[in-house]
């Protein structure tokens, strides 16, 4: 069962529980479709199934809530902690992914976390890295607070009040807020695995020629 169908199956009062639950997890750096669960929440709203201001609050805790507990982890665990999630989930936290994220962070600092919400890859990335980094938490928590505000209420409210703009032919078109997630994920994720494949590739040649030069006596 997709996860949009698995939303929708529930009772009304479990959805807000299951859609933090997902955003939280997503946040503390489980791969996990929490976009697509924060627009399949905010589509119900429109139906008067649930509350939208109910789905942006639990949305924005469990972004908030999950972001501060992968910090936590990632200030423990450090980089080896990423070393042995690279071996066990290549494809998601793989050295390439890895890099990538490392240069945003110190490319844009604190604004990293909050700009990284918008992208899917790097929601994973944000809390754990920016505590393997050693960012002081008030810079983080700043960042976090403004990213999950900024982007789990700002995504609810957005589909709800462009859904009741076209709540007569919601019931045919329901799917397109569903695909324009599915779009916008995927393109984000193709723009990371192009950065990732790139930096990777930047790595391998830099240690090749630190390999071929000749040390000096």
């Amino acid at each position: 069962m997709h996860i949009d169908a698995w939303i929708e199956s529930v009772p009304p009062g479990a959805v807000y529980g299951l859609v933090g639950l997902i955003i939280g997890l997503e946040s503390l750096g489980i791969p996990l479709p929490g976009e697509i669960a924060l627009v399949t929440a905010a589509l119900m709203s429109v139906k008067g199934v649930v509350s939208p201001y109910g789905i942006a609050g639990v949305a924005i805790a469990g972004a908030i809530v999950g972001d501060s507990i992968g910090y936590s982890i990632g200030r423990k665990g450090g980089k080896p902690l990423f070393e042995k999630l690279g071996r066990r989930f290549p494809k998601h936290f793989g050295p390439a992914h890895l890099a990538t994220a490392e240069r945003s962070f110190q490319k844009w600092g604190m604004w990293a976390v909050f700009f990284g919400r918008f992208i899917a890859l790097l929601r994973i990335f944000a809390g754990p890295l920016a505590g393997a980094l050693k960012m002081p938490y008030w810079k983080f928590l700043i960042a976090n607070v403004l990213g999950g505000v900024i982007w789990a209420g700002g995504t609810t409210l957005l589909v709800y009040k462009v859904g009741k703009s076209i709540e007569p032919w919601l019931s045919r078109f329901s799917w397109a807020g569903l695909l324009a997630a599915l779009l916008v994920g995927g393109a984000s994720a193709w723009i990371m695995k192009r950065r990732a494949a790139k930096a990777h590739a930047e790595q391998e040649a830099s240690e090749a020629v630190a390999v071929k030069e000749p040390v000096a006596d």
